[in-house]
């Protein structure tokens, strides 16, 4: 099970290309050390199972998440390109891929981001990233959000399962931005819904939320 992680978020100028490095070093590069190490014995014993926490925004971008979500995207597509060479070794991979999870992690994460320096950006993107984003987040966590237990039982019935999925997702309420993803190749479907919500109908997504 491959579950080093580590967040960020805010505007893109405000981050250093040295911590994104970090990140990606972490959340993706972690993961293919991870692989590299019990994959070729795996494939020896033409058996095993490698599962892979991931991200809801491994299918889909958040705004201010970007390099994050980039991690994310990185790691579906790495397990997307090995999955069919490994079942050719009777190698099962699996992503579980949960939505908001609260935890200590999510915390600092949001701690760091309310008191860090924007002046880096205009001040329009840090009004816009500290007013709105950070105030629905932290709704989108009280309402939406998993504990890790549940997340564990997650992970856990895909380890026991007798044909493991390639993919999982522990949240039924980030099915429909799924599918929005899916009904619309072009993107501008889901765009425009994820503009609306942030941008105009901001109050009502908070109430509902609440």
């Amino acid at each position: 099970v491959s579950n080093a992680g580590v967040g960020m978020a805010g505007p893109l100028e405000c981050q250093s290309l040295a911590a994104m490095q970090s990140l990606m070093d972490t959340n993706f590069f972690g993961l293919v050390r991870l692989v590299k190490e019990v994959l070729p014995d795996m494939k020896r014993r033409r058996g095993g199972h490698i599962v892979v926490i991931s991200s809801i925004m491994g299918l889909q971008g958040i705004v201010f998440n970007d390099v994050y979500a980039a991690s994310k995207f990185a790691v579906e597509g790495f397990c997307e390109s090995l999955v069919v060479q490994a079942l050719r070794f009777n190698v099962a991979i699996s992503l579980v891929e949960p939505g908001p999870v609260t935890t200590e992690f999510e915390a600092k994460l949001y701690e760091e981001a309310e008191r860090a320096d924007y002046s880096r950006t205009d001040p329009e993107t840090a009004d816009i990233f500290t007013n709105v984003y950070l105030k629905n987040s932290k709704d989108v966590f009280a309402s939406l959000g998993q504990t890790p237990e549940d997340i564990a039982e997650h992970t856990l019935r895909v380890i026991e399962a007798a044909k493991p999925p390639f993919r999982h997702q522990t949240n039924a309420a980030y099915t429909p931005m799924a599918a929005l993803k899916h009904a619309d190749p072009s993107g501008a479907l889901l765009t425009a819904a994820f503009y609306q919500l942030l941008f105009r109908h901001s109050s009502v997504l908070r109430l509902g939320l609440r």
